[in-house]
């Protein structure tokens, strides 16, 4: 049999290892061979500074509250919004959405039937993964602002491939403007 040389390392533990023994009155096994424990890692193991914990839940309710107050006093950036609401230009141009687009458009129908009003820069037309159909929306870019206005006053409420077609701006500064309110809701009076 071949003779072999091994080496017997000491183990000394650490305050830090996150193995322990315990070694107690209350342990069941009191003599030389204890079982190691290991250490609460969210505890810090019994070291004598507490460990900080991270994420929800462990932090104070009322510093949370306070903490956030505090962020959202804060002063934000904002664009010029020029008087109020309105149109907003996009970063290259002015960008109008055209909503109730049949689902068997193609960029060729919308390229026409929106091109007389002026160069289209840009034109999406997105389609359904599943389907490969048209989603019904459209956003179309235009260079200039009066290309944009007369192609929404003009084609806005008109047919497209025999589907009646709704054009506004894709941007807007300030709040929305309801349209048909009163179709929309019926409010009745009560005596």
């Amino acid at each position: 049999m071949a003779n072999i040389e091994a080496e017997a390392l000491d183990f000394e533990p650490e305050d830090d290892d996150l193995m322990d023994e315990d070694i107690g009155e209350g342990s069941p096994n009191r003599g030389s061979a204890s079982i190691p424990r290991l250490k609460s890692a969210i505890t810090g193991g019994g070291s004598s500074a507490p460990k900080k914990t991270k994420g929800r839940g462990f932090r104070d309710e009322a510093a949370a509250e306070a903490d956030r107050n505090a962020r959202m006093a804060a002063r934000f950036d904002s664009l010029d919004s020029d008087g109020g609401p309105g149109p907003e230009r996009s970063i290259e141009g002015w960008i109008i959405l055209v909503t109730g687009v049949h689902e068997e458009a193609q960029e060729d129908d919308l390229q026409n039937a929106f091109g007389e009003f002026g160069e289209i820069k840009n034109l999406h037309l997105n389609l359904d993964r599943r389907t490969g159909f048209v989603k019904g929306y459209a956003l179309i870019e235009y260079e200039k602002f009066d290309e944009a206005q007369r192609a929404i006053t003009e084609m806005d409420g008109t047919e497209l491939l025999t589907q009646p077609i709704n054009v506004d701006w894709a941007f807007s500064k300030g709040p929305f403007r309801r349209r048909n309110l009163r179709r929309r809701y019926s409010f009745k009076k009560s005596i």
